[in-house]
């Protein structure tokens, strides 16, 4: 298998923090990333997602991050790290983990190229990172989140925060309220993301063990989690890759960020600053994207 031969001058520093094995859409998103020449992949964190379903969550994204990595051979030339195992403690004392630490690193380098970090689960890593080095918030650093609820009238069901908001409200509400730079891509717009079988069938799960695993673990959770005949999967957590690759691929606007109270609802009383947040995402661009780069992937 070959990666494209394409290089990049500048090319764009990133941490993916992923809950990977929380669902079926975390996987596409992590290899579309390490399939991304432009993109210089500094670390993988495997991040909790909770303890409802499973007391191993951590242990499981780390797990799956390392499959997904065998799968592509590509072991030992990405760092992974693992972050804390659970939500935030409290908002006084910090705690931390090879995969915060992974981010402070990174963040406070001295260096020209800015630092994206993209959580594809709960903020928990990040805030667990200011706290340890609060320095970071004055630091050209983006917090690029697959998260929360939407803004003017489109958010979720009343009383039920969105599910990584809702696996740390807390760290949520750190980073929200801080001076960091945020992209926020809300449950509305990244559920925008849609694929069906039939396209999978025909533009993943042929390239390589990679294409074949992706597509299968995808109809094993459906046919598992969903309760009824389907044949599309929203791949939810690729926005965070498209728009490190293409920051417009999406309609956006700057608003306040809020603060999010316990059933998930903006709480807008206090005065943070603003964070950029989707309301729409340019889901061909990115599919596509995907669908060519895992091609040439696997073409010898």
């Amino acid at each position: 298998m070959r990666m494209t031969s394409r290089t990049f001058s500048h090319r764009r520093r990133v941490i993916i923090d992923t809950d990977a094995k929380n669902e079926a859409d975390d996987q596409f998103a992590i290899v579309h990333a390490l399939l991304s020449p432009s993109l210089d992949i500094r670390g993988l964190v495997a991040a909790h997602f909770g303890n409802r379903r499973t007391r191993t969550s951590l242990e499981e994204s780390r797990a799956e991050i390392d499959l997904l990595l065998r799968l592509m051979k590509l072991e030992g030339t990405v760092t992974v790290a693992d972050g804390l195992p659970y939500a935030l403690p409290d908002a006084g004392r910090p705690v931390t983990s090879p995969g915060v630490e992974l981010i402070v690193e990174e963040a406070m380098r001295d260096v020209a190229e800015p630092l994206y970090v993209a959580f594809l689960g709960p903020l928990t890593d990040m805030a667990a990172a200011l706290l340890l080095e609060p320095r970071i918030a004055d630091r050209d650093v983006t917090v690029v989140w697959i998260g929360g609820g939407g803004y003017d009238g489109r958010g979720g069901q009343p009383g039920r925060p969105e599910f990584n908001l809702s696996n740390d409200i807390l760290a949520a509400n750190l980073v929200f309220s801080s001076a960091l730079k945020v992209w926020q891509i809300p449950a509305p717009t990244y559920r925008m993301m849609a694929v069906g079988y039939a396209e999978l069938d025909a533009k993943v799960a042929p390239y390589g063990e990679i294409g074949d695993y992706l597509v299968r673990q995808l109809v094993e959770w459906n046919e598992q989690e969903h309760g009824g005949s389907i044949e599309c999967r929203v791949l939810g957590d690729s926005p965070a890759v498209g728009l490190l690759l293409h920051p417009d691929c999406g309609t956006w606007l700057e608003r306040p960020a809020p603060n999010f109270r316990y059933d998930g609802s903006h709480d807008f009383a206090l005065q943070n600053r603003p964070i950029r947040t989707y309301d729409s995402i340019d889901a061909r661009f990115i599919h596509e994207d995907f669908f060519a780069k895992l091609r040439a992937f696997a073409t010898i």
